[in-house]
């Protein structure tokens, strides 16, 4: 792993529910990116066997205005913790497809009802890992950041989609899961 001093305890924390990417080829890398943070495979990689594969996840130091406040640098710790294991779950995600689904996943940017339920699933994978109170205090920092009043989740018939769980639907997520459960 390659990991950037600046964000290297959460890095560490988030990886600690990812026991099954010890062995993955992850590159942390900081520099200015529309999106506060992304993970993805290098291109040549998907071509290759799932353990021979390498990743990068940008964390962006710079973005439009609107964007700023909720860069890495800018959420608390718990927060960076939860979208850290959010990009880790993407990368998780990948290590099971085989090179075809990478394209498909291509044309899926097409879609905002495909990314958005890639994004949720992926909230959800990121849940079952453990870390659902770090994922619940990113959506609720993001959301109180950016104003963001729509509470509903992509699942929810009377709410619009969204792309990422909201925190009502993080917790009701969250109960669906035995570590979650406190006799």
């Amino acid at each position: 792993k390659s990991i950037p001093t600046d964000f290297k305890d959460a890095i560490h924390l988030a990886l600690q529910y990812y026991p099954e990417l010890s062995k993955t080829n992850i590159k942390f890398i900081i520099r200015k990116s529309k999106s506060p943070l992304a993970a993805r495979p290098i291109f040549w990689a998907i071509f290759r066997q799932a353990s021979k594969r390498k990743y990068i996840i940008t964390i962006s130091n710079s973005s439009n205005a609107k964007l700023t406040p909720i860069l890495l640098k800018n959420l608390s710790f718990n927060s960076q913790v939860g979208v850290i294991g959010h990009e880790l779950a993407h990368i998780d995600f990948y290590n099971s497809k085989c090179g075809v689904y990478f394209i498909s996943l291509a044309l899926k940017h097409f879609s905002k009802r495909a990314i958005d339920k890639f994004e949720f699933d992926t909230d959800k994978r990121c849940v079952e890992h453990g870390l659902g109170f770090q994922l619940l205090s990113w959506s609720k920092e993001v959301r109180e950041k950016l104003d963001i009043k729509q509470w509903g989740g992509s699942k929810s018939p009377k709410a619009k989609r969204e792309r990422y769980m909201n925190p009502i639907t993080i917790i009701n997520c969250m109960n669906t899961f035995p570590i979650y459960i406190v006799d």
